[in-house]
């Protein structure tokens, strides 16, 4: 097809960051990379403006960083031919609205419809990449986008400078201390830093026991809302941004719930980072840091055969006893054995382990990025 004029990408928020932090990605960088005109529909403003301060929750249309940012809710106006993009994406299956739909097919020339799956490392994923499917009465085509870990897949979100972004702060010191103290930390050069960012289902109260009881020092950063009862019970007050306490060779901070440009420069600064959902998963990856990872729950233990997966291509070039250290890590952490995690096994191979993650990370750039493959998909089939 010609160069698009514009495109749609839908995005209903379901576990608070993870569909719209992917979104909204993506969204920048098809106007900044790809120059695209692109408009976000999104259903949930103040989930988004957690992640981006510039959002107006009360706002029905606004333009942020170059995207039209739209509130999809229930009493949208008419919807006909002329109001549908030449290419509709729709985020993780979330439905689009009947009437844009029935718009679509009105249209002399059909969009092109995508849905940008969810990311997994199971291996069926290759083989449905890219794959269509007819709609049900209607003259339309769906066409299935996976983000992978292969060539076979359309590879991670990841912009054109985020490496070189990365590499020139984790080189430069006074830039990591600058960042800390932007959001009020002030770490010892000699401790180890530790991001934490998961669901409340996580065995954090463990985890701050062990590194309580570790001879040299850490200190946790906790954004707020993230772990609420354990880290109250931790530092013996409310979470609040800025609380602290030091309990052995622990200290447990709350900092700002940070926007993604922040977010990324925390993974970047820190020696380890916790993190869950998919957004925060890639942008860990990316950090080129050892990582543990807190993945959303699905009905019928779906999302165990998903971590399984990833941990199966990560692990794949460790030796046998790094991968029983984070397999087994990994598994406590996400509550699928009973017993205890192994912090200390798993602390002691960090520096290991930093290595084989920058390894990691190098392997997944030859995939090209997620952006790009859609941009050249997209004028493939169009």
């Amino acid at each position: 097809m010609a160069f698009p004029e514009n495109i749609h990408l839908f995005c209903r928020v379901v576990d608070n960051f993870g569909d719209i932090g992917v979104s909204w990605r993506l969204s920048r960088q098809l106007v900044n990379e790809h120059a695209m005109n692109v408009t976000l529909w999104v259903d949930d403003l103040a989930s988004f403006h957690k992640i981006c301060a510039d959002i107006d929750p009360r706002c029905t249309v606004q333009k942020i960083c170059g995207v039209e940012i739209v509130h999809w809710h229930d009493d949208l106006p008419p919807i006909v031919a002329r109001d549908v993009a030449d290419v509709v994406i729709e985020a993780f299956g979330c439905e689009l609205p009947p009437a844009y739909i029935t718009a679509m097919a009105a249209r002399d020339r059909k969009p092109v419809w995508i849905n940008l799956e969810y990311l997994s490392a199971e291996p069926w994923i290759e083989g449905c990449h890219a794959m269509q499917s007819l709609y049900p009465s209607l003259p339309l085509i769906k066409y299935f986008f996976f983000p992978g870990f292969s060539r076979k897949t359309g590879g991670l979100l990841m912009e054109r400078d985020a490496i070189a972004r990365r590499t020139a702060f984790q080189k430069n010191p006074d830039a990591v201390a600058g960042f800390l103290k932007s959001i009020g930390v002030s770490a010892p050069e000699d401790a180890c830093k530790i991001s934490l960012f998961c669901y409340p289902d996580a065995p954090v109260l463990p985890l701050f026991d062990a590194l309580q009881a570790e001879a040299g020092p850490s200190i946790c950063l906790v954004p707020q809302g993230i772990a609420v009862d354990a880290v109250s019970i931790f530092l013996q007050q409310p979470a609040a941004v800025g609380a602290s306490a030091t309990r052995g060779g622990l200290t447990v901070q709350v900092i700002p719930f940070l926007d993604q440009p922040d977010y990324d420069r925390l993974l970047w600064a820190c020696d380890l980072n916790f993190v869950r959902g998919e957004d925060s998963l890639v942008r860990a990856q990316l950090a080129a840091r050892p990582f543990v990872w807190h993945i959303y729950p699905q009905q019928e233990d779906a999302h165990r055969v998903k971590l399984n997966a990833f941990l199966d291509r990560y692990t794949a070039h460790m030796p046998d006893r790094m991968t029983r250290t984070v397999t087994g890590t990994w598994h406590a952490w996400n509550g699928m054995t009973d017993g205890a995690v192994p912090w200390r096994q798993f602390r002691s191979a960090l520096p290991e382990l930093a290595s084989q993650t920058a390894d990691w990370t190098s392997q997944l750039l030859q995939n090209g990025d997620l952006a790009s493959n859609l941009v050249k998909f997209i004028q493939k089939i169009g």
